[in-house]
């Protein structure tokens, strides 16, 4: 096992994980680090923790040691000139009537490089606007163009959850979302309720997207008919994540609805899509391979496509 803490480079946005062997370290503690761009001063965010360093593809680098007063100094120094940078750029982007959003100015803490991250939504000569940083700083210039997203991570932010973004603290990397995930999940297709700070649509729906997926092919849709304790009847909800399902009864006194756990049912319907009673499917493979009239071991062996298959929907 290996200690590990997180650190950030700047008041919000991503945290990177250090190793920090031997070290007493609180959060809101200064350190230096070794980055690709050289020397650099972090915070902690988070105490530290113990973790198999084994599991993590990538190499975690050490922190070198606590930050001294001259570096804590220059490191408010460099917040200063940011923010000078900022505002220099941002009227040198209205000098040019350039069509761009300046999101952030970052220096290295050398003071040799300068890197200004903004969103577009086409692509932006900028060369005669890095001629101008260049002569105001005598630095080296860099423009970075990044997405809506990307802006999130960067800036960070407090979701509808009331949590710090999802981008800001764990995601290394963006997975596709589509709203097909929200529909499974039975939720408003409203983009205010479905879109995160970043105005795509949020991150967490695909965190639960492989549990939904699984509780949609064994559980029985609205309109199945079942076998239930009390008789047969017919499917009007289900509650995915409990499994329980709401069951209509048509007797002489007219309908009644009772919920039932989903292991107390039985399916009546020949065309049933679901796995209840059946061995798990070998991934990728098709929920009913070798009931479907090809007589196919796989979906990858069949003939049909999925959405002429006769034991899909």
């Amino acid at each position: 096992m290996t200690k590990i803490v997180n650190v950030r480079f700047h008041d919000a946005g991503k945290s990177y994980r250090f190793s920090c062997e031997g070290m007493n370290l609180n959060i809101g503690d200064a350190v230096m680090v070794e980055t690709s761009a050289g020397p650099d001063l972090a915070h902690v965010v988070e105490e530290p923790f113990d973790v198999d360093v084994s599991q993590y593809s990538e190499e975690i680098l050490p922190i070198t040691r606590l930050a001294n007063e001259k570096e804590l100094e220059r490191y408010q120094l460099k917040k200063e000139k940011e923010k000078e940078a900022y505002e220099k750029c941002q009227s040198l982007i209205e000098k040019h009537q350039l069509n761009m959003n300046l999101v952030d100015a970052v220096f290295a803490f050398d003071g040799k490089k300068i890197l200004f991250y903004f969103t577009s939504d086409n692509r932006v000569d900028f060369r005669e606007l890095v001629k101008d940083l260049a002569a105001a700083f005598k630095a080296r210039i860099e423009l970075r163009q990044i997405g809506s997203r990307d802006q999130a991570k960067h800036v960070g932010g407090i979701g509808i959850c009331g949590k710090e973004l999802c981008c800001c603290t764990f995601l290394n990397h963006f997975a596709p979302v589509s709203l097909r995930m929200a529909r499974d999940q039975g939720l408003s297709l409203n983009p205010t309720k479905l879109n995160g700070a970043c105005g795509r649509l949020m991150c967490c729906l695909q965190f639960e997207k492989e549990a939904y997926e699984d509780a949609h092919r064994r559980l029985p849709k609205a309109g199945k008919k079942v076998r239930t304790p009390n008789g047969s009847g017919v499917v009007t909800d289900v509650n995915l994540l409990a499994e329980k399902v709401s069951v209509k009864f048509e007797n002489e006194e007219g309908a009644e609805v009772q919920e039932f756990e989903w292991a107390q049912l039985e399916p009546l319907n020949s065309d049933f899509h679901g796995e209840k009673h059946h061995d798990a499917p070998v991934a990728g493979g098709c929920p009913k391979a070798g009931h479907c009239g090809n007589k196919s071991d796989s979906c990858d062996s069949c003939s049909m496509e999925c959405g002429n298959c006769p034991m899909r929907e």
